[in-house]
C-alpha cells in the first residue's frame, strides 16, 4: 500500500515540526538535517521552494503522497469555497485521520495501521481503506473484537484531546464525525494558501 516508508526524524527535523509526533532527535538537534552542521549559512529560498515546502509538509502530516494528494487538490478547486480550507477539509475528513483524533492511535500511522487490519467500522460495516471520506453524521468505532486490544487502550490513556467536529464515547469506544471543521479548528501549523498557489502556476 502506498505510504511514506523513509526515515521520520530527519522529515520533522527538515520542517522543524514534529510531524510524525514527539521525536527526541528533533528536541536534540532542531535544526535540518546535512553534514555541514546548524552553522552553515543557507541561501534565501525561492518563492518556489517555499511553496513547494509547505505542500510536502502537509503530505507528510496526512500521510499521503503526490498524487493522491494532487486529487484532492483538484477536488477541492472544484468545489464552492476557498480551495485552500478545503483541501485541509478533504484531509481532515480521512478514516485513519479521524481515527487518530478521536484518541484511538497515538500517531497517523498507527491509526491507518488499525484501519488496514479491520480493527475499525464505519456505520457498522468493518472498513479498511485509510483514505475513505466520512460524511457528516458517520459513525466510527472499533470493532467489538478489537476493543482489548492493548495499542487502542494505550493511545486511549495517553490522548485527552477533544476536537468540536467530533463526537467520542471512551467506554463505547465509539464516536461520530458531525461536520467538516472550520479551518480555525484544525491545528496543523500549514500555510494552505502557499499550495494552493504552487498548484495553480
Amino acid at each position: 500500500m502506498a505510504r511514506y516508508r523513509g526515515p521520520k526524524s530527519k522529515i520533522a527535523r527538515k520542517f522543524k515540526e514534529p510531524i510524525f509526533g514527539p521525536d527526541k532527535a528533533l528536541e536534540r538537534k532542531n535544526y535540518p538535517p546535512g553534514m555541514h552542521g546548524p552553522d552553515k549559512r543557507r541561501s534565501k529560498q525561492s518563492e518556489y521552494a517555499v511553496q513547494l515546502a509547505e505542500k510536502q509538509k502537509a503530505k507528510y502530516t496526512y500521510g499521503i503522497l503526490e498524487r493522491q494528494f494532487r486529487n484532492i487538490f483538484e477536488r477541492a478547486s472544484r468545489k464552492k469555497g476557498v480551495t485552500g480550507v478545503l483541501l485541509l477539509q478533504f484531509c481532515e475528513a480521512r478514516l485513519d485521520n479521524t481515527v487518530f483524533r478521536m484518541g484511538l492511535a497515538n500517531s497517523r500511522r498507527q491509526a491507518r495501521q488499525l484501519v488496514t487490519h479491520r480493527h475499525i467500522t464505519v456505520n457498522g460495516d468493518v472498513v479498511n481503506v485509510p483514505s475513505y471520506e466520512l460524511r457528516p453524521g458517520d459513525s466510527v468505532a472499533v470493532r467489538e473484537k478489537s476493543k482489548s486490544l492493548e495499542v487502542i487502550s494505550s493511545a486511549l490513556a495517553s490522548s485527552n484531546k477533544k476536537h468540536d467536529w467530533l463526537s467520542f464515547d471512551r467506554n463505547t469506544m465509539s464516536g461520530s464525525f458531525l461536520n467538516l471543521p472550520e479551518r480555525e479548528q484544525i491545528p496543523e501549523n500549514i500555510k494552505e494558501q502557499l499550495i494552493v498557489e504552487l498548484y495553480s502556476k
